[in-house]
C-alpha cells in the first residue's frame, strides 16, 4: 500500500470530516488497487467513500461527486452493500446513505450507551 499516505496527505480534510461525522476513525484503504476512505462501524458495518466511480482521484478538489457505500461484512459470506448515496459533497452523501439505512430497515438499534452514528448529542 504504497499510496495510502499520498492519498491520506490529500484527502486529509476529507478523513477529518468524516471522522467527525461518524465519532469514529476514518482511514484511506487499498482496495483491489484503487483507494479509498474507510470507517468501521459497528456489527461488522463499514463506509466506503470515494470521489470517482474508480477510487479517490489524484485531485481532491475535482468537480465531481462523492460515492458514500455501507456494507454488512461477514466472516464467511461476501460483503454486502447495504446502500449507497452521492452527493457533491462528501458529509451530504454520508448522511444521505444513513438516512437510506434507516429507510430500508437496515438500521440498528445501537447501545444507548454508545450513541447513534452521525448524530452529535447536544
Amino acid at each position: 500500500m504504497p499510496l495510502r499516505g499520498k492519498y491520506s496527505e490529500k484527502y486529509n480534510d476529507a478523513l477529518i470530516a468524516l471522522a467527525a461525522a461518524s465519532q469514529r476513525p476514518a482511514n484511506v484503504v487499498n482496495l483491489a488497487g484503487e483507494y479509498a476512505i474507510r470507517v468501521d462501524l459497528e456489527y461488522n458495518r463499514y463506509v466506503v467513500a470515494t470521489n470517482t466511480p474508480q477510487g479517490l482521484s489524484d485531485e481532491p478538489d475535482a468537480n465531481g461527486s462523492w460515492l458514500v457505500r455501507i456494507f454488512q461484512s461477514g466472516d464467511d459470506a461476501p460483503h454486502e452493500l447495504l446502500t449507497e448515496a452521492t452527493d457533491q459533497w462528501l458529509i451530504d452523501a454520508f448522511d444521505s446513505a444513513l438516512e437510506h439505512l434507516e429507510a430500508d430497515g437496515n438500521k440498528i438499534e445501537a447501545d444507548v450507551d454508545f450513541g447513534d452514528i452521525g448524530r452529535s448529542e447536544g
